[in-house]
């Protein structure tokens, strides 16, 4: 392989580094892999190795985000290196090696890439920014998960007993990959829509995976009222009632949001008038 030339990248912060091994046999080739992931911002090189068993304890213990690794190797070739590590710390994998019967093998073990010796630097890169691109992937699902299972359990976890019915005053929801600590009195309405309640807080809307009948539980009749199948109002937003046609009668908020009160939810709109008065 050709000495290294690949042009040094913009330096990355610490924590977004990718924790990186490099796995051959043959000193030469893990030096070259090194050079040129030295001359890269974004990696950390945490460990070399020389063999697959070696290989296997150093993912192990070291828990790399990505692994250059050569496919035939004495004792223990690449493959048979990342199952005795364990699919719980397999990392990402570009596959290195001299000969390309293996390409597909790699493949199905869904490789990030895999690159022939020799090869050139633009080669290189190119698997590289592959792999980045994988291991990002990686962490934004991780995060995902971790945010929906972190709010399924601030959701479904039940109050203190010696809490009042409506003491959370809190609504928390998940939008675009962060969790929300909504305030009750922020909320200007909500409404179904399919699996989700759409909670509409000063001109934004927000998405959470909830039914109407459990949501309408969990929230105080005294600042919240039904006004249809599919529609809650924060009591405090209500500007007047319209008529609207055959006796019906439309709801209009404080910035000008009409919605319909349904003939079911008369009475309610009735007991809320007569405090009112």
């Amino acid at each position: 392989m050709k000495a290294p030339t690949i042009a040094a990248a913009p330096a990355t912060p610490a924590l977004s580094r990718i924790r990186t091994v490099i796995v051959d046999d043959e000193p030469a080739a893990r030096r070259g892999v090194r050079l040129l992931l030295e001359r890269d911002g974004g990696v950390d090189i945490v460990g070399e190795a020389s063999g697959g068993a070696e290989a296997a304890e150093l993912i192990a213990r070291e828990r790399p985000q990505l692994a250059f690794l050569d496919v035939q190797m004495p004792g223990c070739d690449g493959f048979q290196a990342l199952v005795r590590a364990g699919i719980e710390h397999a990392p990402a994998v570009i596959f290195v090696t001299a000969y390309d019967e293996h390409a597909l093998r790699a493949f199905e073990v869904n490789a990030v890439d895999y690159l022939l010796k020799p090869y050139d630097d633009a080669r290189f890169a190119a698997a590289l920014q592959r792999a980045k691109d994988e291991v990002r992937r990686r962490e934004a699902d991780t995060v995902n998960t971790r945010l929906h299972q972190l709010l399924d359990y601030l959701q479904h976890t039940p109050l203190p007993a010696t809490s009042p019915e409506y003491a959370s005053d809190r609504i928390l929801l998940k939008s675009s990959g962060e969790i929300f600590f909504l305030k009750a009195e922020e909320i200007d309405w909500i409404e179904a829509e399919g699996d989700y309640m759409k909670f509409h807080v000063g001109g934004r809307a927000h998405l959470m995976r909830e039914t109407m009948a459990r949501l309408e539980a969990r929230l105080d009749p005294k600042r919240f009222i039904r006004i249809h199948r599919s529609t809650i109002v924060n009591i405090e937003r209500l500007r007047k009632l319209s008529p609207s046609f055959a006796g019906e009668y439309a709801v209009i908020l404080h910035d000008g949001t009409k919605l319909k009160l349904s003939r079911g939810y008369h009475e309610r709109i009735a007991v809320l008038l007569k405090q009112a008065l």
